[in-house]
């Protein structure tokens, strides 16, 4: 005689010999609220009142973007700027204006060789003191 398959032999129930659920997360019936349908649960207060999708925390607040550069950048960055115009030299200072370039803070990594004077929304301490030291100045 030949041995029935385990499908023919559960024809008619549920799980086929499974016994519970099986979605591949265990107990708790599937991902996120799956699973709190039509049970005892779904009768109890905690449950009832609960909305079912997605909630939770949301930003209130855009986040800028902050384009920095550093000294090391402007230095490897000045001849091609003078080529294009986009910086002036007058009486031995470099003027550069940073925001028209497209760059919102001044960072102070690197070494400034010469005299600048740079315009920048907003720059850090040491990237001031070391314009300064140099002989330029910021705005």
């Amino acid at each position: 005689m030949m041995k029935q398959k385990k499908v023919r032999r559960m024809r008619g129930t549920r799980r086929h010999g499974w016994g519970k659920h099986h979605r591949g997360k265990g107990n708790r019936g599937g991902k996120g609220n799956s699973g709190r349908g039509k049970r005892a649960a779904h009768k109890k207060p905690s449950y009832r009142d609960t909305p079912l999708g997605k909630f939770g925390f949301k930003t209130h607040r855009v986040k800028l973007l902050e384009h920095t550069i550093s000294f090391r950048e402007i230095m490897m960055k000045l001849e091609s700027w003078k080529k294009q115009n986009l910086v002036e030299e007058k009486n031995g200072i470099i003027h550069v204006d940073l925001g028209k370039l497209g760059y919102t803070k001044l960072l102070g990594t690197g070494k400034l060789t010469k005299k600048m004077k740079l315009s920048v929304p907003s720059a850090s301490k040491r990237a001031v003191e070391k314009i300064t030291a140099a002989g330029g100045e910021s705005a």
